[in-house]
């Protein structure tokens, strides 16, 4: 049987706050080129594709036989204006929206870990996959916050 990496799950949360711990409002904000993401819509990203996921997952246990809806992440930023938010609100909302989905993991039982859909991509999934697939896409964009960081820190050298 799959299971759900919980720990995995939720330590994504401190992955991100340690990865902007430190960083000032300015820096948060900071774009290396205008159709770039600062550190605070990055995180706007990774909550907006957490709301996806969850939504997702219930998709699957409703045994719903719609498509998994993917989403327009640029637009999604851009439409909520996203580099206005501030950091620590979207990670607090964030570790709020992992804890009611551990919540819910902690409910699921065999048969619901092997119900299936099928993403946007139109290849079938089923829960685990899913929530292993949304914490390897935050570790990509820390890695996208460190590369902001690096730049950021290059530009106030300079001055």
């Amino acid at each position: 049987m799959s299971q759900i990496d919980t720990q995995a799950y939720l330590d994504t949360h401190l992955y991100l706050v340690k990865a902007i711990e430190g960083l000032s409002a300015e820096a948060l904000r900071w774009k290396e080129k205008p159709e770039s993401w600062s550190v605070t819509e990055v995180l706007t990203h990774l909550l907006d594709h957490n709301l996806v996921v969850s939504f997702r997952i219930r998709e699957i246990l409703a045994a719903s036989a719609a498509q998994l809806p993917g989403f327009n992440q640029d637009q999604w930023v851009n439409g909520q204006r996203g580099n206005e938010s501030n950091a620590q609100e979207i990670l607090e909302t964030y570790q709020a929206l992992l804890r009611f989905n551990i919540l819910l993991f902690g409910r699921l039982t065999e048969e619901d870990l092997v119900k299936t859909g099928i993403n946007h991509k139109g290849v079938t999934v089923q829960i685990p996959e899913i929530v292993a697939g949304f914490i390897k896409h935050v570790h990509h964009h820390i890695g996208q916050i460190e590369r902001v960081k690096q730049a950021w820190a290059q530009v106030k050298q300079q001055v």
